[in-house]
C-alpha cells in the first residue's frame, strides 16, 4: 500500500516510539499515530507524509488496547501538560526502560549493558513542584464547547502541543497539588474583572502574561510569580494581598516583569511583593533556597531517588576529587560532598553558581567550589587529577569540544546524569571505546510523559 496524505488507513499499533507516539506498520512503512499505545486497532488519518515515515492521527478506535485505562483529567489528549494518561502507569514505566535500552542499542551501539526497571514516581498526579500558566486574549476550545456561546476572550492555562498561541482555559492540572489549582482559580477571577487586559500572543499587547506556581514539598508552602508585562504595583498588589489572605500556605509573592516577545516566564527584573523572597524546600537532608527563577528539579520526592542514584554509583569512600559537570545551583554537588574530599562544579550561568554558593552555606558545606564560565573553557584551566566525574548536561548532551577534553581527562570513573536518552546515547558512543557503560538506572520524573531521567555508571577500560 502506498500511503498518501489524508488517506485513511486501518493499522495496529504494535509499539511506542521515543517521542510518545503509537508505532505501526503499513507494508513496512513507519507511521507515528498521536494518541495511540501497543495493542490499539485503528483507522488513522494520515497528515504527515515523509519520505521514511508519516504521521497520522485517530479517526476512529476500533479496538482499544488491554494497556489503556480511562484518564482523570478533562484535558487529556488536548492538552501538553502530559499526554500518556491513557497509558497504564505501570505500562508507562516499561516503556521508558525500553527507550533507553534501544538508545544505547541503535545509537550508541551498546548492547546487553544492564537498564534496570525504572524506578516510579511516589506520586503519578500532584508531583510537580513549578507550573506556568499561560495568559492570551483568545481562549482555544475544546471540542464539545465549539458552536456554544463560550467567552473567547479570556484563557489562563495551558497550551494544545506544539503550539505558542493556542491556550486552553484550565481549570484544574492534576499533575500540580490540588492547592495550586485553588490558587489559580483565584488568579484567574482577578484577572478577568481586572481593569488591565491579558496578554496577546500575537499582538503582543496586554499587562497580565503568566502565573508561576511553585510549591515546597517538604514545607507544604507556596511562592506565587506574577508576571506581567509592565510594572504596575496597583494592579498586582490587590491580587497579592487577596492571595496572602485566602492562602496562608502561600508565604511568597513576587512580580517578574518582562516586555520580551518570547513566551518565555522569567521576568527582566523581579519586585518582591508580599511574604518572603525566597521559596525553602528540601531534597533528603539538604535545604534549599528557590527563587522564582532558580533550576530546581520539578519532582521533588524522585529527585531524591535520583541523587540517591548518583551516589551509589559514584562510590565515594571520602578522600576523592570530584569534578561535577553543568552543576546548575550545585544540588548534586552538596549531595556528594560529604563523602568527597572536595567537589568543583562548572557551570555557565552566573545566577545558578551564586545559588549554588548559598546553597552550600545552608548546608554547611564547605568543600565545595564553583567556577563560572563556558565549560569547554573553564576545564582547560583547572590542573587537579579527578578520581570522579559527574556529568549532567542539558536535553541537547555534551558539546563536542566538552566531549573531547572528557575522553582527554579519562577519571577512573564517570556518573552520566540525562534528561533525554538520545542524546545520552550518543555522548556514550564516543565514549564507549575509554568506558565501559556497567549499568544505567532510569528514573521517573514525569509520569503521563514521555520523559525519563536516566543515571549511567561508566568506569575506565583496563
Amino acid at each position: 500500500m502506498t500511503v498518501k496524505k489524508k488517506q485513511i488507513i486501518e493499522c495496529e499499533v504494535t509499539d511506542v516510539a521515543y517521542g510518545g507516539k503509537g508505532l505501526a506498520k503499513v507494508d513496512g512503512f513507519a507511521v507515528f499515530i498521536d494518541q495511540t499505545v501497543t495493542g490499539d486497532r485503528v483507522a488513522a488519518r494520515i497528515t504527515r507524509k515523509k519520505r521514511n515515515y508519516a504521521e497520522a492521527v485517530v479517526q476512529e478506535m476500533l479496538t482499544p488496547s488491554t494497556l489503556r485505562v480511562e484518564p482523570c483529567c478533562r484535558y487529556s489528549g488536548f492538552c501538553g501538560g502530559c499526554k500518556w494518561q491513557f497509558i497504564d502507569y505501570s505500562h508507562q514505566l516499561n516503556i521508558k526502560r525500553r527507550h533507553v535500552e534501544e538508545s544505547l542499542e541503535h545509537i550508541a551501539k551498546i548492547y546487553g549493558t544492564l537498564v534496570h526497571p525504572t524506578l516510579p514516581s511516589e506520586k503519578q498526579f500532584g508531583y510537580r513542584n513549578k507550573m506556568e500558566f499561560s495568559c492570551s486574549d483568545r481562549r482555544w476550545l475544546l471540542p464539545h464547547e465549539l458552536g456554544t456561546e463560550t467567552d473567547i476572550s479570556f484563557a489562563l492555562g495551558l497550551h494544545v502541543p506544539g503550539t505558542f498561541h493556542k491556550v486552553l482555559d484550565t481549570n484544574a492540572c492534576l499533575l500540580q497539588p490540588d492547592t495550586g489549582n485553588r490558587i489559580l482559580e483565584v488568579v484567574r477571577n482577578h484577572m478577568r474583572s481586572s481593569d488591565r487586559p491579558v496578554y496577546g500572543l500575537r499582538s503582543h499587547e496586554g499587562f497580565w502574561r503568566f502565573l508561576m506556581l511553585r510549591h515546597s514539598v517538604h514545607r507544604d508552602q507556596w511562592m506565587v510569580n506574577l508576571v506581567t508585562s509592565s510594572e504596575d504595583q496597583g494592579a498586582v498588589m490587590p491580587l497579592a494581598e487577596l492571595i496572602r489572605e485566602q492562602f496562608p500556605e502561600v508565604v511568597s509573592v513576587v512580580n517578574n516583569i518582562t516586555a520580551r516577545l518570547s513566551s518565555v516566564a522569567i521576568g527582566e527584573r523581579e519586585v518582591h511583593l508580599a511574604g518572603e523572597p525566597v521559596l525553602t524546600d528540601h531534597i533528603g537532608d539538604f535545604v534549599f533556597e528557590i527563587s522564582a527563577n532558580s533550576f530546581f528539579q520539578t519532582n521533588t520526592r524522585s529527585a531524591e531517588l535520583l541523587y540517591k542514584t548518583v551516589g551509589r554509583y559514584a562510590e565515594l569512600k571520602g578522600n576523592e576529587n570530584v569534578l561535577d559537570l553543568y552543576c546548575g545551583t550545585g544540588t548534586i554537588a552538596i549531595w556528594l560532598a560529604k563523602n568527597a574530599a572536595e567537589v568543583t562544579g562548572l557551570e555557565l550561568v552566573e545566577s545558578a553558581v551564586a545559588d549554588a554558593y548559598k546553597n552550600c552555606k545552608k548546608n554547611n558545606v564547605d568543600n565545595c567550589r564553583f567556577v563560572q564560565g563556558d565549560i569547554k573553557e573553564t576545564m582547560d584551566i583547572l590542573d587537579t587529577a579527578w578520581d570522579l566525574l559527574v556529568i549532567d548536561p542539558p536535553r541537547a548532551g555534551m558539546h563536542k569540544d566538552v566531549l573531547k577534553k572528557v575522553c582527554k581527562l579519562a577519571p577512573e570513573k564517570i556518573v552520566y546524569v540525562s534528561c533525554n536518552p538520545a542524546t545520552m546515547a550518543r555522548d556514550l558512543l564516543e565514549l564507549k571505546e575509554l568506558y565501559e557503560v556497567k549499568e544505567v538506572q532510569p528514573v521517573d520524573m514525569f509520569p503521563h510523559t514521555f520523559h525519563i531521567e536516566s543515571v549511567a555508571s561508566l568506569v575506565k577500560r583496563r
